[in-house]
């Protein structure tokens, strides 16, 4: 989109058809022999996207390869975006111009705030979404995205050469070879979103067959291999699955409670104020659930489902239904009926993923009232493939022993697409920065969920498909849904002119109001006459000022305003964000020096070349084996390790503080040596091909 409109333009735009889509990405295809690329990004789902679009925005030249251009931003699994914690990331990564957010608000049929009766930092944002409307968003964004070119392609494997002996690694990738034996397509940074297809495998009863999703081709094998034997990378396996679409005529809908939507939309995208679809036009969500004769058919049919019968850690929190009953026999299930487009035949049974034969699901799906005449349009499957052990990543997403790789989406262990889209844009800026000889640059998890998922991937590695959830964050009641923009933004690493002025136009009537609130400084007795019904203690007797009145229950900026128009009436667009930021100020307050204390940790870098097992300190040799493994970056990431010891933290703690005071002894000691080696960077960088 044209930044240089206005917000709304989002809103009015109608995408172009898939054919231009299509005809642009073949033609372009025509002329990339021999050409090099700033970046170039491996798969078109959401990782890859992001990814691909952050990398442009950054100022590099940006190849997109995926295996079929027209499942580009396609909706594998649900059709929905959002929920809890992952509605943050949606937030997070709208507020660094990331895609998801405004195709969310473009392409959603059903809005919803989940968690609405807690409180407002760990509110929900989700959406249903319209499957073929989202996939013509990205599409859109992608064409009109300059310095980026689409190509349809296989990777068959990576180009690995001698790592730059300036920067630490064993090897460098300098870009990809693809399948149909066309010339090597050069690059700075690759970035990996393989998703499911890396080494993928379908499972459908005891059928199985290669491939990462149902109607589309494997990946090569030798995009593994490269991994596994040429890198040098630990790999492991991880499951999935998905459930069977259902007939949306031959459900008997009066058998569910319908859910209907909000009442007025809350768009994800902080640069919206509204949703494509109006509030009169959304559809309903329905609830049923499962019965005892779900969880017949489910044992009777094990011995026909090998998917479920292997040892592959599948997803915690969206387990597959033969899981559920197996793990909670005789339990009632929620089914939630979805729909998948507002001119969709097609409902998504969210609940029922499966992996039986086709024949058992249909007479599964059918011992559930509602569902006793319903047909299935594609059967539910299983999906297995590989992924990368994460603690190999530095916080910018890079392998950190190979130089120019970067991973982000499923590959990493992750599941959901917002995961997948948080990480896929990070990695595309660090990937554009290192492109252009630009330093790395890291969130850290007292300033965002992304720097929360990162973390912990990083530091803590994954055992099963990783979710976010808001109860990951320490300092949730700082990292919420509204002020994602003010935390972001104004970072301003990859984001348009148009949407950081936006956000300091926020940052500045939301600082303007709050100096207005603490202007207004009444005793109890007249606040109590002026507002008499805010039930402020008789026997409370000292000055309050609007702020205070804002932290009371039944108190709203509306209310102040209807009072004070004055002053407050200037303020009313921002009521709710005054709002949520009265309640929980206080509680920001207290964890600053928390904070700190993190941030503080997080500035003390490790080098990654320490030799941990001649390190002269008290550690003991499990610690030494998990530092030597991990390799975390900073003493911050060391902390949150698995397996560190609070007496392991402070003896390293003090090494890095010793030696942080030796090199500064050194440096103050020898000045001339830091002019010769800024000399040395400069005429290093001027000596790279621009």
């Amino acid at each position: 989109l044209d930044f240089s409109r206005c917000a709304s333009h989002m809103l009015t735009k109608k995408p172009p058809v898939l054919q231009s889509f299509l005809s642009l990405v073949s033609r372009r295809a025509s002329h990339l022999a021999r050409q090099q690329y700033d970046v170039i990004v491996v798969g078109g789902g959401h990782a890859g996207t992001e990814a691909a679009a952050a990398a442009a925005r950054v100022g590099a030249e940006t190849l997109l390869v995926t295996q079929k251009t027209n499942t580009i931003g396609a909706l594998s699994c649900n059709p929905s975006l959002g929920g809890v914690g992952k509605g943050h990331l949606v937030k997070e990564v709208d507020a660094l111009d990331g895609l998801c957010g405004r195709a969310g608000d473009w392409a959603g049929i059903h809005f919803s705030i989940l968690n609405r009766s807690k409180g407002p930092a760990v509110w929900g944002p989700r959406a249903q979404l319209d499957r073929q409307r989202y996939r013509e968003f990205i599409q859109s964004e992608l064409l009109s995205t300059p310095r980026l070119t689409v190509l349809e392609g296989s990777v068959e494997e990576l180009l690995v050469t001698e790592p730059n002996p300036e920067e630490p690694g064993h090897h460098r990738v300098t870009g990809i070879h693809l399948a149909n034996g066309s010339h090597p397509i050069l690059a700075s940074s690759v970035i990996l979103t393989t998703g499911t297809f890396l080494s993928g495998s379908l499972f459908v009863g005891q059928t199985t067959s290669p491939g990462g999703r149902i109607g589309d081709a494997p990946s090569s094998a030798g995009l593994s291999h490269t991994l596994r034997e040429r890198l040098g990378l630990r790999i492991g396996r991880l499951r999935t699955g998905t459930p069977p679409r259902i007939v949306k005529d031959t459900v008997d809908l009066s058998l569910t409670n319908l859910h209907p939507p909000d009442s007025h939309p809350t768009p994800f995208s902080f640069l919206n104020t509204h949703t494509r679809c109006k509030p009169e036009e959304q559809l309903p969500c329905y609830l049923t659930h499962t019965t005892p004769g779900v969880d017949r058919v489910v044992r009777e049919s094990l011995h026909l489902n090998c998917h479920i019968q292997q040892d592959t850690k599948g997803p915690r929190y969206c387990p597959s239904i033969e899981s559920r009953v197996l793990r909670f026999p005789g339990r009632r299930h929620q089914v939630w009926l979805e729909p998948e487009g507002l001119n969709s035949d097609l409902l998504y049974p969210q609940g029922l993923s499966m992996t039986m034969p086709p024949d058992v699901q249909l007479r599964l799906i059918r011992e559930i009232p509602a569902l006793h005449r319903a047909e299935i349009h594609t059967p539910g499957y299983g999906v297995q493939y590989d992924f990368v052990c994460p603690t190999q990543l530095s916080p910018a997403l890079q392998v950190k022993s190979t130089q120019g790789l970067f991973l982000a989406g499923q590959i990493n262990g992750t599941t959901g697409y917002e995961e997948a889209a948080a990480q896929g844009l990070w990695a595309g800026v660090n990937a554009a920065r290192s492109a252009l000889s630009m330093p790395p640059v890291a969130l850290s998890r007292t300033e965002s969920y992304i720097g929360v998922l990162i973390d912990d991937l990083v530091s803590r590695g994954v055992t099963e498909p990783y979710r976010m959830f808001t109860s990951r964050a320490e300092f949730r009641t700082s990292l919420r849904p509204d002020n994602a923009d003010l935390r972001l933004t104004l970072k301003g690493r990859c984001v348009s002119s148009l949407r950081y002025q936006e956000a300091v136009r926020v940052r500045d009537g939301l600082q303007d109001a709050l100096a207005a609130l603490q202007t207004l400084t009444l005793s109890t007795h007249l606040w109590r006459k002026k507002l008499p019904d805010i039930g402020i203690s008789e026997s409370k007797s000292t000055i309050l000022t609007g702020m205070d009145l804002l932290q009371y229950n039944n108190v709203s900026f509306e209310m102040l305003a209807s009072v004070f128009p004055e002053c407050l009436s200037p303020y009313m667009e921002f009521s709710q964000r005054l709002n949520i930021e009265a309640v929980y100020r206080p509680h920001c307050d207290l964890q600053k020096k928390e904070i700190e204390r993190i941030q503080k940790e997080e500035n003390m870098t490790l080098p990654q070349d320490i030799d941990y097992f001649s390190l002269p300190v008290s550690l003991s040799q499990e610690v030494r084996e998990i530092l030597d493994r991990v390799r975390p970056s900073t003493l911050g990431a060391a902390t949150r390790l698995q397996g560190m010891t609070p007496a392991a933290v402070v003896n390293l703690l003090r090494y890095v503080q010793h030696t942080g005071q030796r090199g500064r002894r050194t440096h103050r000691n020898q000045p001339d040596q830091k002019e010769e080696r800024e000399e040395e960077l400069c005429a290093r960088n001027a000596s790279l091909p621009q």
